[in-house]
C-alpha cells in the first residue's frame, strides 16, 4: 500500500490531500506524477525515521524524475538521511550532486559546512590541528556561500566566522 494511503498525523494528511489535488490539476506527465508520489512517500517515511523505506522511495523517484530542480531536492533528502546515519562521506556526495542540479540550495551548503566543522572538531580531538584547520576552512567556505544566498540565515555560522576571523 502506498504510504500516501496510510493514515498519519493531521499535517501529513493535509499535505497528502493538497498534493493529490495538485497532482490532478497541474498538467504533468504520468511519470512526473509517479515520481512525486514516491518523493512524497519518501518524505513521509523520513519524517517518521523510516530511513530504509525513505531511501527506497527516493531512489525510485530519482529513476522517474527528469527535472533537475526536482532531482536536486531528492538528492538533498538522500543526503539528509546519510547525515542522520553518520555516513558523512555519502552525505557530502549527495549534497554535491544536489548542488550540481540546483546551486541555490543554501541548506545543502550549510549541511556540508556542518559536516566539515564536525570533522575539524574530530581532528582536534585526535591532536591534528593542521587537518582541523583545513576542515574548518572548508566549513567556512560553504557557510559563506550559504550566507551569500540567504543573508538573514545561519546566524550561529556567521558568529563563528567572525570569531574565527574567517568572515570576509
Amino acid at each position: 500500500m502506498p504510504r500516501s494511503r496510510i493514515t498519519g498525523n493531521f499535517i501529513d494528511k493535509t499535505f497528502s490531500v493538497v498534493a493529490n489535488i495538485l497532482l490532478r490539476i497541474i498538467p504533468t506527465t504520468s511519470g512526473e506524477k509517479e515520481a512525486f508520489t514516491y518523493y512524497r512517500d519518501g518524505m513521509s517515511a523520513q519524517s517518521e525515521g523510516n530511513y530504509a523505506e525513505a531511501l527506497q522511495n527516493y531512489y525510485e523517484a530519482m529513476r522517474l524524475e527528469i527535472d533537475p530542480y526536482d532531482r536536486s531536492y531528492i538528492l538533498y533528502n538522500i543526503g539528509l538521511i546519510h547525515t542522520s546515519n553518520g555516513e558523512h562521506t555519502k552525505a557530502l556526495e549527495y549534497y554535491f550532486r544536489s548542488l550540481e542540479r540546483n546551486p541555490f540550495l543554501p541548506q545543502a551548503l550549510n549541511n556540508m559546512a556542518v559536516i566539515c566543522h564536525y570533522r575539524g572538531e574530530q581532528a582536534i580531538r585526535q591532536g591534528d590541528s593542521e587537518i582541523a584547520e583545513a576542515w574548518f576552512d572548508q566549513a567556512a567556505e560553504y557557510w559563506k556561500q550559504a550566507i551569500a544566498l540567504t543573508p538573514g540565515n545561519y546566524i550561529e555560522a556567521q558568529n563563528w566566522l567572525k570569531i574565527t576571523r574567517r568572515f570576509e
